[in-house]
């Protein structure tokens, strides 16, 4: 035992000297010779710990070699791989999509030496900036260049191109390419993986060797001992640092993996096909990014279980075999019965997780869909009873988590009972056998056994996340394969090539490839540079599918499309970043007070961009831009405005999918073919507004006043004068004003700074039961380690010291009160793993529902300021903390106090003066501790904050992807979404690096008290101790390190998790919108009557010389009872929303008429024959948002849903911009006709529509300006409507 020893001292003492200067590769050197000659001695050795120490010695010498040539390397740059230069300048979110330079932060870790990478000490200059002050952003250092996310991207996409060649692009090349982006890393992790398990089994076969000596086989005196406590402190500080190296790695190597799939899932993104597309809604697009990639890179952790597991396993039964001969048969029996016990069990928790992802997935997606259509669902007063389906959803959920918690109950009882019942069976079978047990081969089992508990728990955990990461692995696999955008769909000509720059022969384009009736048929078109080509038609007949197959957006079938020069494109619904104004229209273009225009294209699409503006805006654009600035430029534009088709060189007009008309003007007047029903629809239109305008002109008689005039129009007045005061009132504060000081709507999100508040844990503490089941749960730990210690004293106690000394007590009852006191100890466990899961899932529960509730009742303010991203990153992820981890790390903070209380009562038993440096060692373990929280969780809060942006920016590109390829930015957004990945990044590597900063120093002072205790051991006199009491506590000591480390590291991560709390704590007290019902302000009976009358004299149709709008006025009566109210009132919001499902549930999501009803609503809204065509009719399908619909469909089923509910108040926002007029003047009837009995409240740009309204409110910049009845503000001729008028008029003069 010496010689091994002294070797091993020898040899570990010489590493780093051997790291530095290379001996080991050096064979000539006199030191490598002495070497040789230590190495060359082992042979003879013959202890069981021999081979062992072998072992560990030769791992950390090949750990050691490959880590010392790896950074060597590193250092030099010499790896073999290529460096790309990242230069990630471009923050999307905050404060800005444009390029940017910031500041160069020191990559303290790319710098480091072996020593510090050992220590993590490179982590020192951040620890002292975070003890100063709280962490910012820019604080946290860059990541390693060979960490960013812009160098892991190439290198991945390199690889999988490198695979695709080769092998081509299937699910296995996908895999293929993840293995060799991480082998090399993998390779290094799993050597310090095995270094670690082997070392961790030195102590325990040494036990035995510990207690002969203290028993008094001392053949070479004290040196024996002392060599002893240097093998096993040797042993701990190998596994020490091999442990937090592949921790470390394994952690590393998962960050890596995980930028550089998130990278290609976004790119993929931006390139899917319109077919790919649909299959995939953005909901599962981000669930890939971000559930699926971590549950893979979770792989990356496990993987190394795979090398460690045999060894453990190998090395257990060896030493088993060594102290209990056959018995360790047993043990080996007990444990493999254990491990599959664990099997069917982990496959429950598998399929268990599976319905919670599922019912997860059902509740984001309605959430999702919920906060998109927030304002529809609160116009319509729809908000509670989606706020019902929310919840019934939560509770299909959480019934799968109670199911799920309560079988983590019964693991955490086998878990813990493990050790307990593998040693009852291995000791009983000894005794049945025969074979003797004594002191030393008890409690080296014992130790064992308890190592072994880990390995049990690990072999399903593996399989488990395994089954899980190939589920993921094949869901990412089969994205990535998704058909993309043909290359070769638009066929890119140069300008000096063709004198055309669109030109479309014999084109057949199609959203669905396997169709019979194909979108676009025939499509022939030409367009000479410079031209101005008009597209106008009707409804859904394919307006805006003709420049998605210009821009390569729809699959082509049959046909050529050529074109010559870039393009710009505006889609008919506005695509708005997150971040301010001028980025939005900069566009990652160069700021120039002197441009208007900033995208300096060849041809310019637009998509009846003019709908959504007023008359007098419209014109001053298609003056000022189309036919100014833009006038050199090809131009194709879709409209609905008859009076801008006469400028067009070329107007096409469509129907079915056809080409049915081309021509200039005046041609297609002359074909009479069906051209003038377009035009003969704007004539009636105009022919209205101008009788309107000359009645008002005539001299008015005593006779031609309205008869009720004086009565009406003094209530009028008084009313009037009352909305002039609140004009007034409103108009002190401008609101634009407080825009243009943030400079953007959308805010920083909220970050808590400091410590986490004393009362974000005694709320969650006190959130069931006000808490009273708390002490009951620590109580029943507290006996779990009363019954737990006792039963291994009781062991160590009764056995005898060796094999030769007499026993105290039978075998019967040594094995009895040792079944007795095991089961009681399992009993507790599984007691409190109960309690703790029901507290945890209650608590969790509470805490969701008032979050929810908080969100659902926040006025539209709050969700026009808070980006979605950050709404469901609390309701998915912070919730899931809360539902599967809060209660157990919280649990462990005061479990693992217990337990080491435990530990330190055994260790006094026989080394008292262990407390005179166990007491200052705990002292500077907290000092660390608190030296550590205020860095790590700032650290954590900035990893959690940073992540909802790479969500939300990757879910606006999906929503505009079309609008980046048609500007050519996919390689600027592609840069912006790896910066906003690094930022991420940055404070989550530091994050990790940071706890393993902490475990390795309390872990090598828990080594030091360990050291303590066997010095004292080994130097008290021969006699002075009990051996085996004294073995007990050395066994226990060995796991001191960790349960010390296990206190710290708790509280630590209990605290980076209570973030979470905190989080959803900020969305529970949201300012509410006013209450629901407020009894002392309740209105009288006569409700509908009374209010009816009111808004009479207030409303009438709207016209707005500006786009701010007068919902706020239009709303403020409502307060007094929201829900009573919006069942008598109905709205058509400017942007028209639909949710996923059916056509009938779209029109009646709450299943109130009958089919027979529906389908009359559909034939008064022109949908009737378009729903008839689908086999599916009323249960057609509706995609996300409605994509699968033209926005004027869309349009058009929103006044479905207001026709369909007849309230005694309609408010139409733009109801008809995007419908073509003769659609617009049938719809305009509908409503007259159906609504004729109710108030109508029209704000609109389309003056004929307001011109027959009883009153007109105009407004300008936020102010009302003028109200009155039509008539007499066209008197005025210098009124703002007037002005409008003669625009109008003027305008679409010669028709």
């Amino acid at each position: 035992m010496e010689g091994v020893s002294r070797h091993l001292l020898y040899v570990l003492a010489r590493i780093p000297e051997m790291a530095h200067w290379g001996l080991l590769r050096d064979s000539d050197s006199s030191d490598s010779t002495e070497l040789q000659q230590h190495l060359q001695e082992w042979p003879e050795m013959s202890s069981p710990c021999f081979w062992m120490g072998v072992f560990a010695l030769i791992q950390l010498v090949f750990i050691m070699s490959i880590s010392v040539q790896f950074l060597h390397k590193r250092t030099r740059g010499k790896t073999g791989i290529t460096l790309i230069d990242s230069s990630i300048t471009e923050p999307l979110l905050n404060p800005s999509i444009v390029q940017q330079i910031e500041t160069k932060r020191p990559c303290p870790y790319g710098k480091a030496n072996i020593l510090q990478l050992v220590t993590f000490s490179w982590m020192n200059p951040v620890f002292a900036i975070g003890y100063k002050k709280p962490l910012e952003k820019n604080d946290v250092p860059d990541i390693y260049e060979k960490d960013s996310a812009e160098f892991l991207s190439d290198s991945f996409k390199k690889i999988i191109d490198d695979v695709e060649f080769r092998h081509g692009l299937n699910t296995k090349s996908i895999y293929t390419s993840m293995f060799l982006f991480i082998r090399r890393k993998a390779i290094i992790n799993a050597g310090f993986a095995v270094l670690c398990a082997s070392a961790s089994y030195v102590g325990p076969s040494l036990i035995n060797d510990l207690v002969k000596f203290l028993v008094g086989e001392r053949r070479y005196g004290l040196k024996t001992g002392y060599l002893l406590a240097v093998a096993f402190l040797s042993a701990k500080v190998v596994e020490t640092i091999a442990q937090r190296q592949w921790i470390f790695g394994a952690r590393q190597l998962g960050m890596r993996l995980r930028a550089a799939l998130i990278s290609h899932i976004y790119q993929k993104g931006l390139r899917l096909s319109c077919g790919s597309r649909q299959k995939h809604t953005s909901g599962e697009i981000i669930n890939y990014m971000s559930v699926d990639v971590q549950r893979i890179t979770d792989v990356i952790w496990y993987t190394n279980y795979i090398w460690m597991l045999p060894i453990q396993l190998s090395l257990a039964v060896y030493i088993l075999h060594q102290n209990l001969g056959d018995g360790a048969w047993a043990g080996l029996a007990a444990t493999l019965a254990i491990m599959a016990c664990n099997i069917p069990l982990t496959r429950m928790q598998k399929r268990l997780q599976a319905e919670i992802m599922a019912a997860k997935d059902g509740r984001m997606k309605s959430t999702t869909e919920v906060l998109r259509s927030m304002k529809i669902l609160k116009l319509q007063a729809w908000d509670m009873q989606y706020l019902q389906k929310l919840e019934a959803l939560r509770n299909v959920e959480y019934n799968w988590l109670w199911k799920s918690v309560r079988l983590s109950a019964v693991t955490t009882f086998i878990f813990w009972g493990s050790p307990a019942f593998i040693s009852s069976i291995t000791f009983g079978s000894c005794i049945l056998m025969g074979i003797p047990l004594t002191a030393g081969t008890v409690l080296s089992a014992l130790a064992t056994f308890r190592m072994l508990q880990d390995s049990i728990f690990t072999l399903p955990d593996l399989l488990s996340v395994f089954a899980q990461g190939k589920v993921s692995a094949d869901r990412v696999a089969k994205y990535l394969q998704e058909e993309e955008l043909k290359c070769d769909a638009v066929i890119e000509v140069p300008r000096n090539g063709t004198e055309y720059d669109v030109e479309i022969d014999h084109g057949i384009f199609s959203w669905e490839i396997e169709t019979t009736s194909p979108t676009l048929k025939g499509i022939e078109l030409k367009v000479k540079r410079g031209m101005k080509v008009a597209i106008c038609g009707m409804v859904g007949s394919g307006k805006s599918s003709l420049l998605s197959c210009i821009l390569g957006e729809m699959p082509k079938l049959e046909g050529t499309v050529r074109i010559s020069g870039s393009k710009a494109y505006v889609p008919q619904s506005a695509w708005i970043l997150s971040g301010n104004i001028r980025d939005n229209i900069l566009f990652g273009n160069p700021y120039d007070k002197d441009k208007s225009v900033y995208e300096d294209a060849d041809i310019y699409l637009f998509d009846d961009p003019f709908s959504a503006v007023d008359a007098h805006t419209g014109s001053q654009l298609f003056k000022d831009c189309l036919m100014g600035i833009l006038k050199d430029k090809t131009i194709l534009y879709v409209t609905h405005q008859v009076e801008f088709l006469p400028a067009a060189d070329l107007i096409l007009v469509m129907q079915h999918g056809n080409i049915v008309q081309n021509g200039r003007f005046n041609e297609l007047l002359q074909q009479n073919i069906g051209f003038e029903a377009i035009v003969g629809a704007h004539s009636q239109a105009l022919e209205s507004v101008i009788n309107a305008e000359s009645s008002s002109r005539m001299p008015l008689t005593e006779n031609s006043k309205p008869a009720d005039n004086d009565d009406e129009f003094e209530t009028e007045n008084e009313m009037d004068d009352q909305i002039q005061g609140i004009t007034k009132q409103e108009s002190a504060h401008d609101v634009s004003q407080d825009i243009n000081e943030k400079g953007r709507l959308t805010q920083d999100e909220e970050r808590e700074k400091g410590g986490i508040g004393k009362k974000v844990y005694w709320a969650y503490l006190r959130a069931v039961h006000g808490g009273a089941l708390v002490p009951v749960t620590i109580a029943a730990q507290s006996f779990f380690q009363i019954f737990q210690v006792a039963s291994n004293y009781w062991m160590a106690w009764a056995s005898p010291p060796t094999s030769a000394t007499k026993t105290t007590v039978g075998l019967g009852l040594l094995f009895s009160v040792y079944i007795t006191l095991s089961i009681g100890s399992a009993l507790c466990v599984f007691a409190r793993s109960t309690l703790v899961s029901l507290i945890g899932l209650l608590t969790s529960e509470k805490f969701f529902k008032n979050m929810l509730h908080c969100i659902m009742r926040a006025p539209m303010s709050f969700f026009d300021s808070t980006p979605t991203g950050r709404i469901l990153n609390r309701v998915s992820n912070d919730q899931s903390v809360l539902d599967l981890e809060i209660a157990n790390k919280l649990g462990w903070c005061v479990f693992s106090v217990i337990q080491i209380l435990g530990t330190i009562g055994v260790m006094s038993q026989v080394a008292w003066p262990v407390f005179a440096i166990f007491v200052p060692v705990t002292v500077v373990c907290f000092m660390y501790q608190r030296y550590y929280i205020p860095t790590a969780r700032e650290l954590a809060r900035l990893s959690q904050i940073q992540r909802a942006p790479i969500l939300h920016h990757f879910a606006e590109s999906l929503s505009g992807a079309s609008s980046i390829r048609a500007y050519g930015q996919k390689d600027r957004f592609r840069k912006s979404n790896l910066g906003l990945v690094d930022n991420h990044s940055r404070p989550w590597f530091h994050n990790i690096s940071s706890m393993e900063w902490l475990s390795f120093r309390l872990n090598m002072l828990s080594n030091f008290v360990f050291a303590f205790s066997l010095t004292l051991l080994v130097s008290l006199p021969e006699g002075f101790i009990n051996p085996s009491i004294a073995g007990l506590a050395v066994t226990y000591a060995l796991s001191l390190n960790s349960q010390l480390a296990s206190i710290i590291w708790n509280i630590c991560n209990t605290e980076n998790k209570m973030i979470s709390v905190e989080r959803i704590m900020q969305y529970s007290r949201i300012p509410s919108e006013a209450p629901l019902l407020v009894d002392y302000r309740r209105p009288p009976k006569q409700l509908a009557t009374s209010w009816n009358y009111q808004y009479k004299m207030l409303g009438g149709p709207i016209c707005r010389a500006s786009p701010i709008c007068s919902e706020k006025h239009i709303m403020y009566n409502s307060r007094k009872e929201k829900s009573g109210y919006c069942r008598t009132l109905s709205i058509i919001p400017q942007d028209p929303t639909m949710f996923e499902g059916t056509v009938r549930g779209n029109l009646d999501p709450l299943n109130e008429y009958s089919d027979q009803r529906v389908w009359e609503i559909l034939d008064k809204c022109q949908l009737g024959d378009i729903v008839r065509q689908n086999p599916k009719k009323l249960d057609s399908t509706v995609v996300e948002n409605g994509e699968n619909w033209s926005v004027g469909q869309r349009q058009l089923f929103c006044l479905g849903r207001v026709l369909l509910k007849r309230s005694n108040v309609l408010v139409l926002d733009e109801a008809t911009a995007s419908v073509d007029s003769s659609t617009d003047a049938i719809i305009q009837e509908t409503i007259s006709d159906e609504f004729r009995d109710c108030t109508v409240l029209t704000i609109a740009h389309r003056i004929h529509t307001v011109i027959d309204s009883d009153l007109i409110l105009v407004f300008s910049e936020g102010r009302i300006i003028e109200y009155d009845t039509p008539l007499k503000l066209l008197e005025n001729e210098s009124s703002e409507f007037s002005r409008l008028i003669k625009e109008y008029s003027q305008r679409s003069k010669g028709f």
